[in-house]
């Protein structure tokens, strides 16, 4: 027993040996939860308390459920089972089959789920194409996790402000008829098993007593994920008992969009006040710098109860500090990360220890094209390499078609309207999938935008040419090497060096997230997992500009201000700011000081005189009125009437005229600057 206590710090110890009931373990991330985990429930075996067979640990990954079952045995605990929700439900699904169902048992729906989303969305009349399928089985996994019928959708859907890959009512439908295509085929997919696993416990109750007979202690690790289905099945396999472990971090829940709450792991105290609450706080993994950078992240998250917060405490010895640096484009950001990747290597850091983190999978390319210029090799975690997507590889064919045909015109315009015909849109689709193959196929434009700025008499062909060398440069034979990831796939892994790049607003946080604020603090929480993902050396940076030679219009991630020292060269962009915004704006007309907001707003006072362009603010109000009603959202979220009157009264010619107008910032400018300065123009 003292061997099993042996290295655990005052906090671990006192969860490991909390008495048989419930307790909550919330626990930081590096904090060494696995391990407390692992050592309660042997503690609890050798003492007496539980038998291993009658323990039941579940967790949200095979390779999590893994890894706990290899350091049972280690401590000799044989027999204990740990499986992820979906594998436990499965086992007892198929015990429990003859009795709860009776016949043969239903198998697994597995790689099949999209051709009945598929029939089911024919006959909806809604497009077939692979990344709307995906939408519209994100969507109903969503439901289901979430304990959402079909009939209850709508008003669901709403309440959540789900970015809904089709209308409500249709998305009812697609769900509706992929239920009955299912079961008419006798098979289930993985949220059924949840499902049918509760009921059985629900409504039978012999397989209730069975099954509480068998399984008497359970451990949930990362609690904040659960789903209220799987919230479901947890309270159905508990019954009336409480000897129930959890272990979680409210600070890191980004899976809002999938069903996932921290909500019962905030609640747990008040669900079971005796429960034995334990806060793990002491960080084995990073630096003090590192962890130092990650609370000042999480400090300013808002909506938090006030007994969730866990402040982290680095045990490590001194490490370099968090190194920031801004860019003039994507380009000499990608070159400067591959440098510094190359001088780790040689420094003797394993490429394996080294990882770049991104927030959407279409920022791999150009890091993918860095470091293969450098022969440094790479994988791709959680993603297809850039060029290996379906979307991209299809892209490449329209293209190469094209450039056969020698077309005229400017190239980033003629890739734009090759592009378009395969799915490029002016403005980003609903839904993840679709979003995803937009922003893949925007990337290609952008490669475009940039080989103009690069070569003289850039065309067509000359860029299909380009993109076939780099796909060949980005296909070496797969070897270990320096991890490129997004955001959500990094989490539950750490790396001795990570650079998290792209830190832009409208891609951290990402545009859809604006003016939603319960979004917005997901982002926040996906930020700080990427800082907690490293070890030592923590690189974080951004461009101001796409392409070479781009304009400099992009603004650093919100989240950043006020974490870079005071002294740090990157810092003098925000220390200007503060006092810019203390001096006091100017009229344009008479040339005094400015105090009202919409007097600022419109650069004038309120006595001057308007110049405002009746005609263009027709015009202006009338493109307002049809963004609102294609983007569904009420006119004033694409701007504001005060806005349209500075456009009209400025008539800014470029993007820099935009940016001077008060409330025109970056998301605002990406979606609609082109349209705006085109109507100045008279161009529409």
């Amino acid at each position: 027993m003292d061997a099993l206590l042996e290295g655990l710090d005052p906090e671990q110890r006192a969860a490991v040996e909390a008495p048989r009931g419930p307790v909550c373990v919330l626990a930081g991330a590096g904090t060494g939860k696995t391990r407390t985990i692992t050592h309660r429930i042997a503690y609890l075996v050798q003492r007496g308390h539980v038998a291993a067979g009658q323990v039941l640990a579940v967790t949200f990954t095979a390779r999590a459920a893994g890894e706990m079952r290899t350091r049972l045995r280690a401590l000799g605990v044989q027999g204990a089972q740990a499986r992820t929700f979906h594998a436990a439900s499965l086992r007892q699904l198929r015990y429990f089959w003859p009795r709860v169902v009776g016949g043969p048992q239903w198998d697994l729906i597995d790689r099949n789920k999209l051709r009945f989303v598929a029939q089911a969305a024919n006959r909806v009349g809604l497009s077939t194409e692979s990344d709307s399928l995906r939408d519209l089985a994100g969507e109903i996994e969503w439901a289901k996790a979430s304990l959402i019928a079909p009939d209850d959708y709508p008003v669901a859907a709403g309440r959540a402000q789900r970015d809904t890959p089709a209308p409500a009512e249709q998305v009812v439908q697609v769900y509706r008829t992929y239920e009955q295509l299912k079961n008419e085929a006798q098979l289930l997919d993985f949220d059924d098993l949840l499902l049918h696993t509760a009921a059985a416990l629900e409504e039978h109750t012999d397989v209730a007593e069975e099954f509480r007979d068998r399984y008497r202690c359970f451990v949930v690790d990362e609690y904040q994920d659960v789903t209220p289905l799987q919230q479901r099945v947890l309270d159905a396999w508990l019954g009336t008992r409480d000897d129930l472990t959890v272990v979680g971090d409210a600070n890191q829940t980004i899976y809002s969009f999938a069903g996932a709450s921290p909500r019962p792991l905030l609640d747990f105290p008040r669900r079971f006040p005796e429960a034995a609450v334990v806060r793990l706080e002491r960080d084995y993994r990073s630096t003090p710098q590192v962890v130092g950078l990650a609370n000042e992240v999480i400090k300013w998250a808002r909506g938090r109860p006030a007994g969730s917060r866990l402040r982290l405490i680095g045990q490590r010895p001194e490490g370099p500090e968090p190194r920031f640096t801004e860019f003039d484009d994507e380009s000499a950001e990608a070159a400067a990360v591959a440098q510094r990747v190359k001088a780790l290597l040689d420094d003797g850091v394993p490429a394996s220890e080294i990882a770049i983190l991104y927030r959407v999978n279409a920022q791999s390319e150009i890091f993918e094209q860095a470091l293969a210029e450098l022969g440094i090799p790479y994988q791709v975690r959680g993603g297809e390499r850039f060029f290996q997507r379906a979307e991209v590889r299809q892209a490449m064919v329209a293209l190469r078609s094209a450039a056969s045909h020698e077309p005229s015109g400017e190239l980033p315009k003629v890739v734009r309207e090759v592009l378009t015909g395969i799915g490029l849109t002016d403005e980003p689709p609903a839904g993840g999938a679709a979003r995803e193959k937009w922003e893949s196929l925007l990337a290609l434009v952008e490669l475009a935008e940039e080989l103009v700025a690069a070569v003289e008499g850039a065309d067509l062909p000359k860029f299909v040419a380009e993109l076939e060398m780099r796909a060949e440069a980005q296909h070496p034979p797969t070897v270990e090497g320096v991890t490129l990831a997004s955001l959500h796939a990094a989490k539950g892994l750490e790396w001795d060096a990570v650079f998290l790049v792209g830190l832009v607003e409208g891609t951290v946080p990402i545009v859809h997230a604006d003016g939603d604020e319960a979004a917005i603090e997901e982002e926040r929480r996906l930020l700080y997992v990427g800082v907690t993902r490293a070890r030592e050396h923590l690189w974080l940076s951004w461009a101001l500009a796409r392409a070479v030679g781009g304009r400099r219009y992009r603004r650093r991630s919100r989240f950043l201000y006020g974490l870079i020292p005071e002294d740090h060269p990157a810092s003098r962009t925000a220390k200007r700011e503060p006092a810019q915004r203390k001096s006091k704006p100017l009229c344009r007309v008479c040339g005094s000081a400015l105090t009202d907001a919409r007097a600022v707003k419109l650069s004038r006072c309120g006595s001057c005189p308007s110049d405002v362009d009746e005609e263009l603010l027709n015009r202006l109000r009338a493109w307002r009125a049809g963004r609102a009603r294609e983007l569904k959202v009420p006119a004033y979220v694409v701007f504001t009437d005060a806005t349209l009157v500075a456009i009209a009264e400025q008539r800014p010619e470029d993007i820099p005229g935009l940016v001077a107008i008060a409330g025109i910032g970056a998301a605002k400018l990406d979606r609609y600057a082109a349209d705006v300065l085109a109507l100045v123009q008279g161009k529409r």
